[in-house]
């Protein structure tokens, strides 16, 4: 059995969660590759790890990830794993996945919050009832 991560992190550098895609943040930037071992065979073993247990796209993830790792050279078979013995957290972000997925800034640049908040904030739509008002 042999270390076959720096292969499959290569080759799913390509492959990208569907809710960040649009974002060019692919399963090796979220962090959601575990492991990766090859036999001499060539089959192949990837340990994913999932943002949620609830993720609707599952499915199609693991699909992605097996036929992208069947595709490298040298690999017979691909099975790919969701493990639940460990938890993602955002740690696992590269760093320019975190930049990306920055929603705020850090607290410590931003020296005047409501200054901040008038620029950046947009009330909530009106609704029928307070417009009748």
């Amino acid at each position: 059995m042999t270390d076959a991560l720096p292969q499959v992190l290569q080759a799913l550098g390509e492959v990208y969660d569907p809710c960040c895609r649009e974002k060019g943040i692919s399963v090796v930037d979220m962090g959601l590759v575990r492991s990766a071992t090859m036999d001499d065979a060539g089959r192949t073993r990837v340990e994913l790890l999932l943002t949620s247990g609830w993720c609707p796209f599952a499915a199609r993830v693991l699909d992605e990830v097996a036929a992208c790792v069947r595709a490298i050279p040298g690999v017979r078979d691909a099975e790919v794993d969701i493990v639940w013995d460990e938890a993602w957290s955002t740690d696992r972000l590269s760093a320019d996945a975190a930049r990306k997925l920055r929603f705020l800034p850090n607290p410590a640049q931003v020296p005047d919050r409501n200054a901040y908040l008038a620029v950046h904030h947009r009330p909530a739509p009106a609704t029928a009832k307070e417009e009748t008002r």
